[in-house]
């Protein structure tokens, strides 16, 4: 049972206070939808979810900020900084101190960060992806990963609510690629299936050496924001499998990133000379829709993505932790003490194995 918003939130034992102000600064500045959807968290949910997204944050800018030659440096010191953290030893940074505290506190698999890690190293690498399935392979590490490890903080460890949360983080992600194509062209990247702009007649090294938007370039574009429509549409089914303080939240980024969609559409499905944004009004008014009742039905039996499989099983494989005991229960706190030593056991298999195994 999560904590009500009258509850004292506790800290661990490497994050203090001022470490968590500072994930939240970070995710402030960094990931505005993000942080107008997580004030709808309920505070025991909001601070580790600070942590976890500044640690994300930090290693996506640690990558794209590199320069070229050393993008594949700078994912291996992620990978050792995320192997200290698992150790029970994190790097001097907020961020680090939260996520240690973080995977503990909610026994978050060290496959789910290091999935994230290997989507950065396919940046590192300027990978393509042929077709949609690659694609959303990509997804699931940076964005899928993201919304499981979201999942279990929010207590819930369901197989079916995994695959919902992955479907939204594969949406998400898709939604900022059909915003980014631009942006990302003139970086030199490009992440639209190859086959579908072949498909189009649009040759991908041609577009990268002059990106302009062009009729062709639209239809990719909308096919891209429809499979993201279908996912979303998924996802919501799972939202009603949270705890009910949580389905606000994740409704409304689930209700504001497929806005940004729908304002690429509006600005004529140009990604190149425009990047779609959803106004401050806007925003307001679905996070108001976020907390209406949700709607009946969905896809929440439906299988998971086979791209994503993998997040679900690394979670199912190990047993699920009890819920937090009250201070006052003393059985329950001995149970909770067992739970973190076989986590720390995790710890040290983790730290043997050594951190390059964290990035393929």
């Amino acid at each position: 049972m999560l904590a009500s918003s009258l509850d004292v939130v506790a800290f661990g034992p490497h994050a203090a206070a001022a470490d968590h102000a500072a994930c939240r600064a970070a995710i402030r500045t960094g990931s505005r939808s993000f942080y107008a959807a997580s004030m709808l968290l309920p505070p025991a949910v909001r601070r580790p979810a600070y942590g976890l997204y500044a640690f994300c944050r930090h290693s996506d800018d640690a990558v794209d900020e590199s320069a070229a030659g050393d993008r594949a440096e700078a994912v291996g010191r992620l990978s050792r900084r995320l192997a200290r953290a698992y150790e029970g030893r994190p790097a001097d940074s907020p961020a680090d101190r939260a996520l240690a505290d973080l995977v503990v506190e909610h026994a978050i698999p060290p496959a789910l960060p290091m999935a994230l890690l290997e989507g950065f190293a396919w940046d590192a690498r300027g990978r393509r992806y042929e077709t949609l399935s690659e694609l959303s392979a990509y997804a699931a590490r940076v964005a899928a990963s993201v919304g499981a490890m979201m999942t279990l903080i929010m207590g819930v460890r369901d197989p079916q609510v995994l695959a919902r949360a992955c479907d939204l983080g594969v949406a998400m992600q898709l939604t900022n690629i059909a915003r980014d194509v631009g942006e990302d062209a003139r970086a030199g990247r490009l992440y639209l299936p190859l086959a579908w702009l072949r498909e189009a007649g649009i040759d991908p090294d041609g577009f990268l050496a002059d990106p302009v938007t062009t009729p062709a370039l639209q239809g990719v574009v909308a096919r891209l924001l429809a499979a993201a429509d279908l996912l979303y549409a998924r996802a919501e089914a799972g939202i009603a499998g949270l705890p009910s303080g949580c389905r606000p939240a994740i409704r409304a980024a689930r209700l504001i990133y497929a806005e940004i969609g729908r304002a690429l559409e509006r600005g004529g499905l140009d990604p190149v000379g425009t990047r779609a944004r959803v106004p401050g009004r806007r925003k307001a008014a679905l996070l108001a829709r976020a907390v209406l009742p949700l709607p009946t039905g969905g896809a929440r039996g439906e299988p998971a993505l086979p791209e994503v499989a993998f997040l679900i099983e690394s979670v199912t494989a190990r047993a699920p932790i009890p819920r937090r005991p009250a201070w006052w229960d003393v059985p329950g706190q001995v149970v909770r003490v067992l739970d973190i030593i076989e986590i720390l056991r995790e710890r040290e298999a983790f730290a043997r194995e050594g951190p390059s195994h964290a990035v393929p």
